[in-house]
């Protein structure tokens, strides 16, 4: 059996708005990674980078579905993962993370459960922030250290 990580948050904005919030990364910028090589579209690869943390990701777009559905696969190892946004009301989405086909087993599975599930809350937790409020948190640069200057000046 397959290990499924999933979060999830309401967000009170338009199914539209909020899709798009995670395929245009002008929108995303402001609530996840700090640089992006480009829009996500299906079949291509993209690469989003922070800076602070000397990381990047290469994102592999497996499917998109406006409105409903973008699919990835990135990570080391590489492992699955689905947005899933639900129209709850013209003003409400619903959007679920989901991690999966991960490899990894024993100490190594529980420490990237731990690590996926709580970055993919940050995730939501700023982009809810971000959209509903018009606030750009920095959840995602504030989560690990270093806090020095030179970095937080950066973020």
């Amino acid at each position: 059996m397959s290990t499924v990580i999933e979060t999830q948050m309401l967000i009170r904005k338009s199914v539209n708005i909020v899709f798009n919030a995670f395929v245009d990364p002008l929108i995303t910028t402001q609530f996840w990674f700090n640089e992006s090589s480009g829009y996500l579209e299906a079949g291509k690869t993209v690469q989003w980078y922070w800076p602070k943390y000397k990381a990047s990701a290469e994102v592999n777009v497996l499917k998109i579905k406006e409105n409903e559905l973008i699919q990835i696969e990135w990570g080391e190892p590489k492992t699955k993962v689905d947005f899933i946004f639900e129209k709850i009301t013209s003003m409400q989405t619903y959007v679920k993370i989901r991690n999966y086909d991960n490899p990894l087993q024993d100490q190594a599975l529980i420490d990237f459960v731990i690590d996926s599930t709580g970055g993919f809350t940050t995730v939501l937790d700023a982009a809810k922030i971000y959209l509903e409020h018009d606030i750009v948190a920095k959840l995602v640069e504030d989560k690990f250290p270093p806090f020095t200057e030179e970095t937080m000046a950066k973020a």
